[in-house]
């Protein structure tokens, strides 16, 4: 099992920053993946950034070059650095994690309970 627990969002005028952690407790050593997701108002899910256990990133075009995505391996902390903030960023951000499980074909998925981000113009 793996906990999630994300932290930094907050308010921030259109062109500041941000930094979001999301910090994970439990079986870490089964995590493949993590990312971070965000919701806004009456819009779908969507992906923000991803980063694999090999350090492979991606991110979504919107935002490219705007935010990067790491990870603290000595603190199990998931990174999300916003610069250059737009009001439609504004969402419910959400860190994400896929584990491994042992002798399933699958992952397990877990999902942090979110983070507001607010940008104002």
């Amino acid at each position: 099992q793996v906990q999630l627990v994300e932290s930094g969002g907050g308010l921030v005028q259109a062109g500041g920053s941000l930094r979001l952690s999301c910090a994970a407790s439990g079986s870490i050593g089964s995590i493949t993946v993590m990312g971070w997701y965000r919701q806004a108002p009456g819009k779908q899910r969507e992906l923000v950034a991803r980063i694999f256990s090999g350090g492979t990133t991606n991110y979504a075009e919107l935002v490219k070059g705007r935010f990067t995505i790491s990870r603290d391996a000595a603190k199990n902390t998931l990174l999300l650095e916003m610069n250059s903030l737009r009001p439609e960023d504004t969402a419910v951000y959400y860190c994400n994690a896929n584990a491994r499980v042992r002798w399933s074909p699958r992952d397990d998925v877990y999902w942090g309970q979110g983070t507001q981000v607010t940008v104002s113009s």
